[in-house]
């Protein structure tokens, strides 16, 4: 298996997992012509993937969905609170996912997770083929124990390290919005993501990616000087970022 990051951050997010047989995108928030871009630097294009899988409908991980799915008939995977939070009928084939429901898609077994966000029925996602395991965890105000139990025992995370709670703090945004990022359904902080990977089983974890990292409230330096003092991750460590996301990452 592997995955690479096409582009994270506020304005923009898609990550792509692939095996020998399937390739998925998770979100697109990137417009059709930007999405082609960014794929074709991955020696990828639109009609090699087989399904996108939608988290929730913000529009840094929605507004390109239904362009590249209607030009390219993919089908859709989201929750029925996604599908009722985007209004849109005329999407093509859609499948509701059913949380905390394994399903398949190609060589992939997929689970949903609920996370708490301030979105209509948000999920993200753990990938399993050829008893590799990878989890994606973005866009969530808080860690719960669900979210815990199923995310142990990775072989590759790509987790959100949104914001450095000092610079979110001292940062130009109004109150209200730095509430809303730093409250219990908005993003995790380098603290949190930190905290949460030093909690969990990972002692199989070969590749950790910190992504939809803020280009206002947060820096890679500072995140990287958060995880060379307080990590004990034994395994390689990636940054995703908005104009590049990241290269290829095999997991074997």
């Amino acid at each position: 298996m592997k995955f690479a990051s096409i582009g994270s951050g506020s304005k923009g997010n898609c990550t792509v997992i692939s095996n020998n047989s399937t390739s998925l995108l998770v979100d697109c928030g990137f417009s059709l012509k930007q999405t082609t871009a960014r794929l074709e630097r991955l020696n990828m294009n639109p009609q090699d993937i087989d399904a996108v899988l939608v988290t929730h409908e913000h529009d840094d991980h929605w507004s390109g969905v239904r362009a590249l799915c209607m030009k390219y008939e993919i089908p859709i995977y989201l929750s029925a609170g996604t599908y009722r939070a985007v209004n849109d009928r005329c999407l093509g084939p859609i499948n509701l996912v059913d949380t905390e429901v394994p399903f398949t898609i190609g060589g992939f077994k997929i689970l949903g997770i609920t996370v708490p966000h301030d979105a209509l029925e948000p999920l993200q996602y753990v990938f399993e083929t050829n008893s590799l395991r990878f989890g994606l965890l973005t866009d969530l105000g808080h860690l719960t124990p669900y979210i815990f139990e199923h995310y142990s025992c990775l072989d590759a995370l790509f987790l959100e390290a949104n914001h450095d709670e000092l610079m979110l703090a001292e940062g130009m945004y109004p109150s209200f919005l730095k509430a809303r990022i730093s409250g219990n359904w908005g993003h995790l902080s380098n603290s949190q993501a930190i905290d949460f990977v030093n909690k969990i089983d990972h002692a199989r974890l070969q590749h950790l990616v910190f992504g939809h990292i803020s280009d206002r409230n947060n820096c890679r330096s500072v995140l990287k000087k958060l995880v060379n003092q307080t990590s004990g991750i034994l395994g390689k460590v990636h940054y995703a970022n908005y104009e590049y996301g990241s290269d290829w990452i095999e997991i074997i």
